[in-house]
């Protein structure tokens, strides 16, 4: 199933992809997430708790529970802190 998957970082940088692979999607999630922490200023040792403690939930919702959403034909969210993760079936 085809799905849209868009987020947003608070004040930062929004963002969009859409496929039918949950595992790519959480890839492509970390890939551009992770761009985004490195060059928005952020000292090394906040990159890294912001990675732990946001991304990382988020990466692990899409993974499991976004992907039983949108098999199911739903949408989906999660907000960790300034990131917020939907997945949406794609019409």
């Amino acid at each position: 199933m085809t799905f849209k998957m868009a987020w947003a970082l608070a004040a930062e940088h929004v963002d969009e992809w859409t496929g039918d692979d949950v595992i790519r999607a959480a890839t492509v999630l970390s890939e551009r997430v992770e761009a985004a922490v490195s060059e928005s200023g952020m000292a090394a040792d906040a990159q890294e708790h912001f990675l732990k403690t946001f991304l990382a939930p988020v990466q692990d919702g899409v993974l499991a529970a976004g992907k039983a959403a949108v098999e199911a034909g739903r949408d989906w969210s999660r907000a960790a802190g300034p990131l917020l993760v939907v997945l949406a079936p794609a019409a």
